[in-house]
């Protein structure tokens, strides 16, 4: 997982400012462009990209059923806090991730944006986590799972409980709490949605969301504040939307 996690970074170009504690970009209000390329040369992708992410989910080219299997449960890990970022960094070796099709992703991370950044017909849920997987060839794949408002949720407990602990605090938390029982997804390729908005990721959104008590949604929007990109053109790009 080291050696995946490696090879991802340089496949894709990623910077260390991208994940550096004192960043030097951030969020704006979700609507307007951000421009991030405006701050930083490294970050041309972000502003002439032609396949950015997030986009809105709304008129798919195809209806079908995308071949995905999840092998997640009880996963440990170690809390990553920053600048509009709470993570969960899996500890390597566990054997977790999806089959997408024919392609193996080993998961690596996951993270939350408060609002999610997708969006289906111009709506964004409240909060969304993004299951951060790589091939073993460095090829990004994630999995993007919608909160809502509901039932207190047994891994983000975990995960607030640990936030309370600090950085760098390890955790176990049972990954199947925070994905469908069913995982039915829209598919596109895109991009990272922060600095160096490196393209090339083949993005998988449930289109199920689960559920969160609205007290752990409210202390993740205030861990995060405003942490979702702007709604990217889609420039042509195929997506597909399940049945």
């Amino acid at each position: 997982m080291k050696k995946i996690a490696l090879a991802t970074t340089l496949a894709l170009g990623l910077s260390t400012a991208a994940f550096a504690q004192n960043k030097d970009w951030n969020f704006g209000d979700g609507e307007t462009p951000e421009r991030w390329g405006a701050i930083n040369a490294e970050y041309a992708a972000c502003d002439i990209g032609k396949m950015q992410s997030p986009i809105d989910l709304t008129n798919p080219d195809v209806i079908g059923t995308v071949n995905l299997t999840t092998n997640f449960g009880q996963a440990r890990g170690t809390l990553a806090l920053g600048e509009e970022k709470v993570q969960i960094d899996f500890a390597p070796g566990q054997n977790k991730g999806m089959m997408s099709g024919t392609k193996a992703f080993n998961l690596l991370q996951v993270h939350f944006h408060t609002p999610a950044e997708h969006a289906v017909n111009g709506m964004r849920y409240p909060m969304v986590a993004h299951f951060v997987h790589a091939t073993s060839g460095g090829e990004l794949g994630v999995l993007g799972v919608f909160f809502t408002e509901g039932d207190s949720n047994p891994a983000l407990a975990s995960l607030l409980n640990a936030h309370s602990q600090g950085n760098g605090t390890a955790l176990s938390v049972d990954i199947d709490d925070m994905v469908p029982d069913t995982v039915e997804v829209y598919r596109y390729m895109g991009s990272l949605t922060t600095p160096p908005c490196s393209e090339g990721v083949n993005w998988h959104v449930a289109n199920v969301p689960v559920e969160a008590s609205a007290d752990q949604i409210a202390k993740l929007t205030a861990a995060l504040g405003p942490s979702a990109r702007s709604i990217q053109d889609r420039n042509g790009r195929l997506l597909v939307a399940p049945e």
